[in-house]
């Protein structure tokens, strides 16, 4: 019996030192920065926001949409974006609208936040500042692989999204289908920057236009000082030098001048 108990220790230490090396890497800390228990939330994914300091937390179990302020700390301030907490399908006001353990969703450069609402008719919604919309599946009664505009398109029992910036895109992993699908948007929601940040540079070139334009009438108006009471501009520094130096045969170029008038004369 201790033969075989001997047997077993050096085999399962053999197999321990066969696994491949683990290489840890140091220099990175875990901290928690939102906990669930003290919200009262089930987060089940989180993404940042574009345009915005805000991120968005799905609490799938709870079939609702969370924005939490953003660096996010136990202090951050957390509001409800959309859904009522109860399962459902029911578009309209972000307040009252209904979703169904939804496990995926997505955020355009805008800000909109599109969700695989795969429990409800496989549909894929969309949450704005105007409210809850459906905008793709949602008309077929079962799982498949229906192609064409969006409302008629139909998907499989498991899929997520993900948004591309450079496609102006969504791209749904369908992986029942074991396919890759596209849903070209709108072209307004695809726009780099934010209203505040358009704001900014907006700003920010007044302030140039008005710098350049104050800088012009200062100089105009600093100008008489500039010039001689004389009423002629001076000759610049350099040019004064040249008058005043002799040439090869000791004359100055203010004599040859004054010698050119009399000939002339």
């Amino acid at each position: 019996m201790a033969s075989a108990l001997a047997l077993f220790f050096i085999f399962n230490l053999a197999s321990f030192h066969a696994l491949p090396d683990v290489v840890l890497e140091d220099g990175y800390t875990v901290s928690t920065v939102i906990d669930g228990h003290k919200l009262r939330m089930n987060p089940h994914s989180v993404l940042h926001r574009s345009g915005s300091s805000d991120l968005v937390v799905l609490d799938s179990a709870n079939n609702t949409f969370y924005t939490v302020s953003f660096p996010a700390s136990q202090e951050s301030v957390v509001k409800r974006l959309s859904g009522d907490g109860r399962p459902g399908y029911l578009d309209g006001k972000l307040s009252s609208a209904r979703f169904n353990s939804p496990r995926s969703f997505a955020i355009d450069l805008k800000g909109n936040v599109y969700v695989a609402d795969i429990k409800n008719k496989r549909t894929i919604r969309k949450i704005s500042d105007s409210g809850v919309t459906t905008i793709a599946g949602g008309y077929s009664e079962k799982a498949g692989h229906v192609d064409g505009p969006a409302q008629n398109a139909s998907f499989s029992d498991d899929f997520e999204i993900s948004f591309i910036p450079e496609l102006c895109a969504l791209l749904i992993s369908d992986h029942g289908n074991q396919l890759v699908r596209h849903i070209s948007l709108k072209a307004e929601d695809c726009a780099r920057g934010s209203n505040a940040a358009m704001g900014a540079v907006s700003t920010w070139l007044l302030g140039l236009g008005l710098s350049c334009l104050l800088g012009l009438i200062v100089g105009i108006a600093v100008r008489p000082y500039i010039i001689p009471s004389t009423g002629r501009l001076q000759a610049p520094p350099f040019q004064r030098d040249m008058e005043t130096s002799p040439n090869s045969s000791g004359e100055t170029s203010t004599d040859t001048l004054l010698r050119h008038q009399k000939r002339s004369c």
